[in-house]
């Protein structure tokens, strides 16, 4: 069945919250922030891994590199484009929203657990790669893997931030349910070089999200979103004039 693995995924984050809203009052501030930094620090070292392992290559006996200019053009004009659009601005407005329709009150971080659960369980290679797999061949098990882990992640999110990060399970649903539909939809245009790159762009902004962690607000991550476009605008030209 398409679609099946962000059902389950978001099913997946709403256990977490639960859990986490468990935990939140058993856990002491002194552990609250260890934990989050943790967290942060395995995130930048998941990112750099999926970073690497597309750009280094062994060729004759030696070690190269490869998708330099893509991750710099995507990163910068993303970014500008992201910052033009004021994606982080909008992302922070949806918070609010969301907040305000879940009648929660007294509740200072929701809007930031919200954005930053959101951030690192949409962003990154599993969701691209396993939305785009349970849409192309009905495979969710990429996303089985990844909704163990974002269990484990909203637990410890929400048992920081409160129940905002929770309702990552809103964006989580809609983000990956269009990307499977979309390559439901467009399967054949698809390349497995265009997935590989997305995987790696997605890689990079992952690295952001958990430097984010240990220190707040470093990068504007929602703001560099766009960067995910940029491949698939390589691509189409690619397809279009060559």
């Amino acid at each position: 069945m398409i679609g099946l693995g962000t059902i389950i995924n978001t099913a997946a984050v709403i256990l977490g919250g639960v859990l986490g809203m468990l935990m939140k009052n058993g856990i002491l501030k002194r552990y609250e922030k260890i934990l989050m930094q943790a967290l942060g620090l395995s995130t930048v070292f998941i990112g750099i891994s999926g970073v690497l392992e597309y750009m280094l290559v062994v060729e004759n006996g030696t070690l190269g590199t490869r998708g330099t200019m893509l991750l710099i053009f995507s990163l910068v004009l993303g970014s500008i484009a992201g910052t033009m659009l004021d994606i982080e601005g909008r992302m922070e407005v949806l918070g609010v929203r969301v907040k305000a329709m879940a009648k929660v009150r007294n509740d200072d971080r929701f809007v930031e657990g919200f954005v930053t659960a959101s951030l690192i369980i949409c962003v990154g290679a599993m969701a691209i790669v396993g939305a785009m797999e349970d849409g192309l061949t009905g495979d969710c098990s990429t996303l089985i893997a990844k909704s163990l882990l974002d269990f484990a992640i909203i637990a410890i999110l929400t048992a920081g931030y409160g129940i905002g990060a929770a309702f990552s399970a809103l964006p989580i649903f809609i983000y990956q349910g269009a990307i499977t539909l979309l390559a439901a939809a467009f399967g054949a245009v698809i390349s497995d070089g265009l997935i590989a790159q997305l995987s790696f762009v997605g890689n990079a902004l992952i690295c952001c999200v958990g430097v984010n962690l240990i220190r707040a607000k470093s990068f504007p991550v929602a703001d560099m979103l766009p960067a995910l476009l940029v491949p698939v605008f390589t691509e189409l030209y690619n397809v279009i004039f060559r």
